[in-house]
């Protein structure tokens, strides 16, 4: 099975990451390679292109499909917080343009194996890098009561969290749950029959969770994406489209916090703290993906793009 992944908004990613002749771009996320493919041929004929991913199965995909572009492409399996670490094996000091894609690519929702989908039974896997050790498995079987209560709720924005724990334990006492299609069965045991009957899939939430955690999608966000922005040259652009509220309030809030950096109290007539501001909003509020778009791409519908440019 071939890693396909629709790039979301690739026009606005484009406009706003501005690839250009004799630039150095990373993507973060390289995916199913259609963001990399755009911005290699928006930046032809010297642009460089840096494309991480910790899915080895999208790397060697990307390999492929870029094939034509080896000459100005690195690709490197690696988590996006180890961005500065690949930057300096590579001897490049700084960066024209960064684009983060987060959330998961359409192939491991599509590739039963990989455990990431409700919709397919499947081992309960949902490791970005197989080479990792834990998996949405241990979680279930082996976390505290409260601690997977916490995810669910916190993650995945579950208000029946309490409830679909307490199932999960009841189960767990006697047997090991080790598919996606037994979670799913006991998710929709514990949620009540009036709200399995609204909004989207009553497993979608606690999935989301399970994958954020496993993956540790929430805990490196910021820190990578503040590294990033070390790395941009003064005018270099980055962009980072989100899918989850709280991806988008850490990215948020990351912005806000380098456009106006100054820690000094509100009543001081003068800053006297030293703090420099880092950062040019482009996007006022995130992009959304147009109708058109989401007609051909569904899974578009909650990703949201933020601009900013270092100054």
């Amino acid at each position: 099975m071939d890693f396909v992944h629709v790039p979301v908004m690739l026009n606005e990613v484009l406009a706003g990451l501005k690839p250009r002749p004799g630039g150095i771009y990373v993507d973060c996320t390289v995916g199913g390679a259609g963001h990399s493919k755009a911005i290699l041929e928006q930046s032809d004929p010297d642009g460089r292109l840096i494309a991480l991913d910790q899915d080895p199965e999208a790397i060697a995909s990307a390999r492929k499909k870029l094939a034509t572009y080896r000459d100005r492409l690195e690709l490197v399996q690696a988590n996006f917080i180890q961005l500065p670490e690949v930057l300096l094996q590579l001897k490049i000091k700084s960066v024209d343009g960064i684009l983060f894609d987060l959330g998961v690519s359409s192939y491991q929702l599509d590739y039963p194996v990989r455990g990431f989908s409700y919709q397919h039974d499947a081992p309960l896997d949902m490791r970005m890098d197989p080479g990792q050790k834990v998996t949405a498995a241990e979680l279930v079987n082996k976390l505290p009561a409260k601690e997977l209560t916490r995810i669910i709720r916190d993650y995945g924005e579950e208000r029946w969290a309490s409830r679909i724990v307490d199932f999960i334990q009841a189960e767990r006492a006697y047997r090991t749950i080790e598919t996606t299609g037994e979670l799913v069965e006991l998710i929709k045991k514990a949620i009540p029959a009036g709200a399995r009957r609204k909004g989207p899939h009553p497993a979608r939430r606690t999935f989301q969770a399970l994958r954020i955690a496993v993956n540790r999608e929430l805990d490196v966000l910021g820190e990578a994406v503040r590294e990033a922005i070390q790395v941009l040259r003064s005018g270099g652009r980055i962009c980072v489209i989100t899918f989850h509220s709280l991806e988008d309030r850490i990215i948020k809030d990351l912005f806000r916090e380098l456009v106006s950096p100054c820690s000094c109290p509100k009543e001081f007539p003068v800053c006297i703290c030293g703090g420099k501001k880092v950062l040019k909003i482009i996007t006022a509020k995130p992009l959304m993906a147009g109708e058109l778009e989401l007609e051909q791409n569904p899974r578009a519908r909650s990703a949201k793009l933020r601009i900013a440019e270092k100054l």
